[in-house]
């Protein structure tokens, strides 16, 4: 029922880049876990069979970033999961170490291109496979995607770029108070 392998195989990549939709769980020492679902076509990248990213949009918290930099003594545990909600079923889990890389970080330039960055574009998680889980999902339900929302990528776009840089530099601690670094760079999507 449940199949573990330390990196990613051509079969669960090509599950992964069906995906309309995933979920990323992180949590810091103390505090609470943090479950965030994720969508927007092409947010999600498989770099190589050991190396995710995914693009961050600005929304209402930064729960995963304030995770993941204050666990860098723990190296940034993550977990991402992507579910078919077409045949075959199937849940893929990836577990990993991973960190936020901002516009003005080194590895920026690298990560960047692998994406057309959106209105709004925060920050790209990198992560280092360490393990993959597949299990049967046989309790997951037969959905189909019926378009996705526009309205982050609306609602960012119509920001003022400075007011966006003022919004995202005052949001610098998570819901338990851990710090964050935001963004000093507004991308408009063009």
């Amino acid at each position: 029922m449940s199949d573990f392998t330390d990196h990613l195989t051509p079969d669960h990549i090509a599950m992964i880049e069906r995906q309309p939709v995933f979920f990323v769980a992180t949590a810091a020492a103390d505090g609470r876990i943090n479950l965030s679902p994720k969508g927007l076509a092409d947010t999600f990248v498989v770099l190589s069979p050991n190396r995710v990213a995914y693009l961050d949009l600005a929304g209402s918290g930064n729960e995963t970033h304030a995770h993941l930099s204050v666990a860098q003594t723990d190296k940034g545990r993550i977990t991402v999961m992507m579910c078919n909600f077409q045949q075959p079923a199937l849940i893929l889990r990836i577990y990993g170490k991973g960190k936020p890389v901002l516009p003005a970080d080194p590895g920026w330039d690298e990560l960047a291109a692998h994406f057309a960055l959106l209105p709004g574009t925060r920050q790209i998680f990198d992560i280092a496979v360490e393990s993959v889980q597949t299990s049967c999902g046989w309790g997951v339900p037969v959905m189909t995607l019926e378009k996705e929302r526009e309205t982050m990528v609306k609602w960012h776009v119509q920001k003022d770029p400075e007011d966006w840089v003022k919004l995202a530099q005052s949001r610098t601690r998570s819901i338990d108070g851990l710090p964050t670094r935001p963004t000093d760079r507004f991308f408009s999507g063009e």
